[in-house]
């Protein structure tokens, strides 16, 4: 079984950056995908980013693709998420999750995905 938490939310000015990270312990290697939601209050979560572990591709949600970017860093077992120049549309709560090959189809479905951190605010004002 995997932990996952994240770290980095709080509250920016509109014209700030994001840098979120997701610290992964225990069974690491049989993860094959990871990814970031974000989820606005009474929206549904969605998919912002996700990563292929074993090859490091992203995939990015149509809404972001260009402004935001995911990484993994394989030594420390973490995924981060940034974005530069931010704007209070970005506000939300987000969340790490990772699954392993067989658990899901897609990576941007959060039913796909099996461990998941207890989520971190980021807002952003204006």
């Amino acid at each position: 079984q995997e932990q996952v938490a994240e770290s980095g939310g709080g509250s920016v000015q509109a014209g700030g950056s994001l840098r979120l990270s997701c610290a992964a312990s225990g069974y690491t290697y049989s993860i094959y995908w990871r990814g970031w939601f974000r989820q606005a209050p009474g929206k549904e979560r969605e998919g912002v980013a996700a990563l292929y572990t074993r090859n490091n591709r992203p995939y990015y949600a149509d809404s972001v693709k260009g402004r935001f970017t995911i990484a993994q860093d394989n030594a420390k077992n973490t995924l981060s998420l940034q974005r530069n120049s931010l704007i209070p549309a970005y506000s939300y709560m987000y969340y790490c999750a990772a699954r392993d090959l067989w658990y899901g189809t897609t990576w941007y479905k959060p039913a796909d995905y099996l461990y998941w951190g207890p989520g971190t605010q980021f807002t952003v004002s204006s």
